[in-house]
């Protein structure tokens, strides 16, 4: 089965994908490994065409797997990549990116993004992505884990508004970021992407979401990527796991919540009041 997966504009004009799969924790493992290459291939096989990986996820080994699972296929797929705090310099990030690029077997990255914010300065961090864009080996770059004030900061250096996406942990059970950091990324067309949309499995068995889910015979992890995939300007990556989960996963685009199923999801993880530090993994 194929499944038609929406997408979102980027600030460039290009599409991306509203629901991707996320590689963390994947190549951490060589017992595993043929079956992680199978789980990311079945996603694949299914339309979905957004792979997030990462420099970091598996010491680079994910990245491998990625492009074992990839095949032929590479010309319909929505890569985005990492680049670790201690390798963002002008010169590490450049050379960190031609590192991923030979381990995913591709001349170019979708999406490119800052893992985290480090001790390098950002503004020679953007300069290389600015001139890895200008060579063709990124095609859209953007940040993680960047709270408010780095958003401020980066607006500083990123006239253009090229940033193309904030990938950040946002799920119900961490919804600090809609009091500022959500509202200053749609005011400037900056995406949200969505990490641990489903807190790694640790909500599933709340007695609400298991009743919204009950009402609408789907499980309590599609209600909460529901949740998620009807705001505009998100997108979401739950990692590749087994066939059945994928699935299960995948037709949650399909899920539609009800203003009954918001307010008691609302009333059970309620939104934020004030500012709050980012969560991060």
């Amino acid at each position: 089965m194929t499944f038609s997966i929406p997408t979102l504009p980027l600030p460039s004009g290009r599409a991306m994908p509203v629901f991707g799969v996320g590689t963390w924790r994947l190549g951490e493992s060589a017992r595993v490994r043929a079956d992680e290459v199978k789980a990311v291939r079945a996603a694949i096989e299914r339309g979905v065409t957004l792979i997030d990986t990462a420099e970091m996820y598996g010491d680079g080994e994910a990245e491998t797997i990625v492009a074992d699972a990839i095949g032929s296929r590479r010309h319909e797929l929505f890569i985005v990549g990492k680049v670790l705090p201690g390798n963002a310099s002008k010169r590490g990030t450049v050379a960190a990116c031609e590192r991923s690029l030979k381990r995913l077997k591709t001349d170019r990255i979708d999406l490119y993004l800052l893992h985290w914010r480090g001790g390098e300065p950002l503004s020679d961090t953007v300069a290389a992505f600015q001139e890895l864009k200008a060579a063709g080996k990124i095609v859209d770059w953007g940040v993680s884990n960047f709270d408010i004030d780095d958003m401020h900061e980066l607006a500083t250096l990123d006239r253009n508004k090229e940033c193309a996406t904030n990938q950040v942990l946002y799920n119900l059970t961490r919804r600090g970021i809609e009091f500022d950091l959500a509202p200053f990324c749609r005011a400037r067309g900056i995406p949200i992407m969505a990490y641990s949309p489903l807190e790694q499995a640790r909500m599933l068995g709340d007695a609400t979401l298991r009743q919204v889910a009950q009402h609408h015979g789907a499980s309590p992890a599609q209600v909460a990527l529901a949740w998620l995939l009807r705001q505009p300007g998100i997108a979401a990556i739950p990692k590749a796991t087994g066939l059945r989960h994928l699935d299960e996963n995948i037709a949650a685009l399909d899920l539609a919540l009800t203003p009954d199923d918001i307010k008691a999801l609302d009333a059970r993880f309620p939104p934020p009041k004030r500012a709050t530090p980012l969560d991060m993994l």
